[in-house]
């Protein structure tokens, strides 16, 4: 199951280039890191805060629906103290698909009536708070899920235009390599075996607290040295407090176990989903 490096396109700038007089002595700008909203400590040993760090964009990574990734370098100058994080964007109100929202929202509530109105309604306010909603959500639950030690990336920091994140992957070499989705391999039986006993426990702490993915497929799953790590959390679903959680726990569920079935390992999504349910409710 080798590895692909990702094919950086011609480079896209993911921030404007700081020509000032007191732009970075190299790189495209100053660490982003004052100001931001910081994920949770401890933090990983790689995750730099230093402010007289500087930052260059290396190319779009992936184009989404709800946001793109490009991956960023963040380097001290003078030091070989040099990290590669996943900078995803999401799209402002006007380009976001927001038929797909209603549902997940059906759980999150904020605390103003007009803004809730505002969100019922689709007005261009409304469109501007779903999508800081998406932003927030996605950063708030992979601190949560990183501190209860699932598989996700660690998230580096928020604010209002990008999420850095974790890069999953290796970057010992010229050029970052991204791990592969789930989709694209083909691991021989005894890995496949143990890939879905990562999955299955995933999901049950998932669900234990309360949560499902809520688009949950082979698509948002990374394979990296032989571990699952489970991306794309903008759409994190309350089971309990969503009217459709418990559809969508189950569709996350059966979604899965389809592709584990094609793969040639007999599980059964019906089982999983069972599983699933008593440890969600076992709270309640």
């Amino acid at each position: 199951m080798a590895h692909q490096p990702f094919h950086l396109p011609q480079k896209q700038t993911l921030f404007s280039v700081d020509t000032s007089p007191d732009a970075p002595p190299e790189g495209d700008r100053w660490s982003s890191w004052d100001g931001a909203t910081h994920g949770p400590r401890p933090r990983p040993d790689w995750v730099i805060t230093d402010l007289g760090a500087v930052e260059s964009d290396l190319g779009v990574l992936k184009t989404g629906k709800e946001a793109d990734v490009h991956v960023v370098r963040r380097w001290v100058p003078g030091t070989d103290r040099m990290t590669v994080m996943a900078a995803k964007r999401y799209r402002s109100g006007d380009h976001r698909l927001f038929h797909r929202d209603a549902g997940y929202l059906e759980g999150r509530r904020v605390r103003k009536s007009r803004e809730m109105r505002a969100m019922t309604r689709r007005t261009d306010f409304g469109k501007l708070v779903i999508a800081g909603q998406w932003a927030s959500a996605e950063f708030d639950a992979l601190g949560r899920l990183h501190e209860l030690g699932l598989p996700v990336p660690y998230p580096v920091q928020l604010d209002a235009s990008e999420m850095l994140m974790e890069f999953v992957g290796t970057t010992d070499g010229p050029t970052p390599v991204a791990a592969p989705r789930l989709v694209s391999t083909r691991p021989e039986p005894e890995l496949l075996a143990e890939l879905f006993e990562q999955l299955r426990s995933a999901m049950l702490t998932l669900a234990h607290h309360g949560w499902t993915h809520g688009d949950l497929s082979p698509y948002n799953v990374l394979v990296h040295e032989e571990r699952l790590v489970l991306i794309d959390w903008p759409q994190v679903v309350d089971v309990i407090g969503n009217p459709q959680g418990f559809d969508f726990l189950e569709r996350d569920a059966t979604t899965m176990v389809t592709w584990f079935n094609r793969r040639g390992l007999d599980v059964d999504a019906g089982e999983l989903v069972g599983d699933l349910v008593a440890e969600a409710t076992t709270r309640f």
